[in-house]
C-alpha cells in the first residue's frame, strides 16, 4: 500500500510489481489542498482523497480504478456567494504501451480514458485532473436570482428588453410601418 500526504505520488512502471499492482491512498494535507485549490481557481478545497489500485493489464499495459472524494468550495457565477460542492466519483485509466494506430481518414475518438504509458504514472496529477473535470463549470449558489442583475434577460421574459437598454430600432422599422400605411390608402 502506498500512501502520501502531499499532491504527487510518482510511480516508476519498472518498479511496479507486475503481478500484483499497486493499492494506493492519496490525502493531500492542507497545504497541498491549499495549493490545488489555487491552481484550479478554487476558493477553498476542505477534503480530497484518491483511493484505488493500479493493476497490470497485460504483459506491458496497467489500469487504475480508483475513486476521487473532495469537498470544494467555489464561487457562484451569479453572485459570487460560496458554493459547497460533495464529489465521490469513479476514476478508470489504461496505460497503454502501444497506442492504438489510425489508419482512416474517419476516425473514431479513442476513449478518454486511454492513455499513453510512460516511464512514470502520477497519481497526483491523475488526481488533480480528475477533480478538475468533476467540478461544476457553472457553480450556482441555491438563493442565485439572476434577476436581480441589470441587463439580464430570463427565460422567461425574452420578449422584454433588459431593464437598461433602450428599445432600438432596425433600419427597416420606418420601411414596414410606410409599407403599412399604403396598404391602408
Amino acid at each position: 500500500m502506498r500512501q502520501s500526504t502531499s499532491a504527487s505520488l510518482p510511480l516508476r512502471v519498472a518498479d511496479l510489481p507486475n503481478r500484483t499492482g499497486v493499492d494506493f491512498t492519496l490525502t493531500p494535507d492542507a497545504e497541498a489542498r491549499a495549493a490545488i485549490a489555487e491552481r484550479l481557481d478554487l476558493q477553498r478545497l476542505r477534503k480530497l482523497t484518491f483511493t484505488g489500485k493500479l493493476r497490470p493489464d497485460g504483459h506491458h499495459d496497467w489500469q487504475l480504478e480508483a475513486t476521487l472524494g473532495a469537498t470544494a468550495v467555489q464561487s457562484c457565477v451569479v453572485t459570487f456567494a460560496p458554493v459547497t460542492t460533495r464529489l465521490d466519483v469513479p476514476v478508470q485509466r489504461r496505460f497503454l504501451r502501444r497506442m492504438p494506430e489510425i489508419t482512416d481518414i474517419e476516425v473514431e475518438i479513442p476513449d478518454d480514458d486511454i492513455e499513453p504509458l510512460g516511464p512514470v504514472i502520477d497519481l497526483g496529477e491523475i488526481m488533480e485532473e480528475a477533480l478538475s473535470l468533476a467540478l461544476p463549470d457553472y457553480p450556482r449558489a441555491e438563493d442565485a436570482d439572476e434577476t436581480a442583475l441589470p441587463g439580464v434577460i430570463t427565460a422567461g421574459d425574452e420578449a422584454a428588453p433588459a431593464a437598461e437598454e433602450p428599445e432600438r430600432q432596425t433600419p427597416f422599422a420606418n420601411l414596414s410601418s410606410l409599407l403599412n400605411a399604403k396598404k391602408d390608402e
